[in-house]
């Protein structure tokens, strides 16, 4: 008679044949009939190939390789060792994002594991899983030359290691049929390195080790005392740091400044950042084609009044303000706003938000998390994307409705199986506590490791919101900055899988 372990073990390596190979048609799919070129593409590889034939991080400018902080250097070092191992060809880049991808999937499984009870982890890992293979969200920026599956994968790597750090001090972790014991100070140490990793990367990504050291004083402090979890934070802080020293040297060596992260806005060194335009817009823009005719078009086309929705102006005098700004940006030959319209700008946005305060720091921030979490994924597919009016938009190309159609399900679906998973992630502990008060509590398996790992929960929640409300300030709120949350979206949603046991 074969063993229920055996058994058990053998059904997910099936589990995960199968997923991988949906997973790996899902993206092979995609790669070869989807190719996605963005407007950063061509950025990331000019650096990629200066890092790589002339051994300088900059772009040319003026006949001259001038070193640049424009953008992190991890995704042009990525490139440039694909070109180095596979040749310079953009199926290299596809395929090998691909990987990268396939193997978030499997992080994606062993986060969901990570963070049930021993009793449901196989069952949530398997749903975990078949949840990452299929998803089209990150599977279709595989086929694209952007850093969304490079940093996905290293996110969500980092996410397991703090949330299996969140674990008693030594815990034993299965996944995949195989068992570890690995060590709180351990896993921790790893996830704030590889954060660090992933901050050469995307400059935002410091936020996970905020995130990271404010929930893990608050889950030891009263056992282990602010003490020691004071050095705890600081030895989190100096591990993440290791990574950045060569780009900060290089930054100093090379620029004269000392900055870890990259420049705020993409300008070269005798460019002007419009800050007053972006805080005029962060007062009204909510909607991401909104960014189109606004933000984007900035130094690169002339810009129409009439493009803007109604919400851009409170008068119709202030309209004309508007207009008359534009104008005076719409004369100019190179198409920049000086710093005189500017400063008008940053006044209009001032007087906007002493009306109507809520506005500015509330609701328009409010709009966009929603647009960055709800706007269906679709600017890489080869479909118009557009869903209203839905009668015209389906005369249009049923292909294209349908789909937009489905992916905007799929925006709402995810998250609301992550909130479902947490439910019964929390159902599950009211249920365990009232076994444990109950006669016969001193039974074995009524223990309080058998419960989910809620401070594991509370992690990745906290991280997202923290993501979310600082995505909200930036001048162009893209939906494929929250992507790379994906992984922890449906590590929550995998939690729906687990058993719900019974009160005593």
């Amino acid at each position: 008679m074969i063993p229920a372990r055996r058994t058990g073990v053998t059904v997910l390596y099936l589990h995960a044949f199968l997923a991988m190979l949906t997973g790996l048609a899902l993206r092979l799919l995609l790669a070869p009939h989807f190719p996605a070129p963005a407007v950063d593409s061509g950025l990331y590889l000019q650096l990629a190939r200066n890092w790589a034939d002339h051994h300088i991080y900059g772009l040319w400018l003026n006949g001259q390789l001038v070193p640049t902080d424009l953008r992190m250097p991890g995704y042009p070092a990525f490139l440039a060792g694909v070109a180095i191992l596979f040749g310079r060809s953009y199926r290299a880049i596809v395929l090998s994002q691909a990987g990268f991808d396939l193997c978030t999937c499997f992080l994606t499984a062993a986060l969901a594991a990570a963070l049930a009870p021993p009793v449901a982890r196989r069952r949530v890992e398997v749903g975990g899983l078949w949840l990452a293979a299929t998803c089209p969200f990150l599977a279709n920026y595989s086929a694209a030359i952007l850093s969304e599956a490079l940093v996905a994968f290293l996110t969500t790597a980092a996410l397991l290691c703090f949330a299996l750090g969140l674990k008693p001090e030594t815990t034993e972790f299965r996944s995949s049929g195989h068992s570890f014991q690995i060590s709180t100070k351990t896993a921790t140490l790893h996830g704030a390195f590889l954060t660090g990793i992933a901050s050469l990367v995307r400059p935002e990504m410091p936020l996970l080790l905020v995130v990271a050291v404010a929930v893990f004083a608050l889950r030891w402090w009263r056992s282990l005392g602010w003490r020691k979890v004071v050095l705890s934070g600081a030895a989190m802080s100096v591990v993440f740091f290791l990574p950045l020293i060569p780009w900060v040297a290089r930054n100093f060596i090379s620029l004269h400044k000392l900055q870890i992260s990259a420049a705020r806005y993409t300008t070269m060194a005798d460019e002007y950042a419009p800050v007053g335009y972006y805080k005029w817009a962060n007062t009204w823009l909510v909607r991401f084609r909104d960014v189109y005719i606004s933000v984007w078009k900035l130094n690169e086309e002339p810009i129409v009044i009439d493009d803007f929705p109604a919400s851009a102006f409170d008068s119709p005098e202030e309209k004309a303000r508007v207009a008359e700004l534009f104008d005076n940006y719409n004369k100019s030959p190179t198409l920049d706003i000086s710093p005189e319209v500017d400063r008008e700008f940053a006044e209009i946005a001032r007087e906007r938000t002493r009306r109507h305060p809520l506005r500015t720091y509330l609701w328009a921030p409010f709009g966009r998390a929603l647009t960055l979490w709800f706007t269906p994924r679709t600017e890489l597919l080869p479909i118009a994307g557009k869903f209203f009016p839905v009668s015209e938009s389906w005369q249009d190309s049923h292909a294209s409705f349908l789909t937009t159609a489905l992916f905007g399900a799929l925006g709402y679906l995810c998250p609301a199986l992550a909130l479902g998973g947490i439910w019964v992630a929390q159902h599950n502990v009211r249920a365990a506590s009232d076994k444990l008060t109950a006669p016969g509590s001193h039974m074995p398996g009524s223990h309080v490791e058998d419960t989910p790992n809620l401070w594991g929960i509370a992690l990745l929640t906290a991280y997202m919101l923290v993501r979310t409300a600082f995505l909200t300030t930036v001048e162009a709120p893209e939906p494929r900055y929250v992507v790379t949350c994906y992984p922890a979206i449906l590590a929550l949603a995998a939690l729906v899988w687990m058993r719900k046991p019974k009160r005593a």
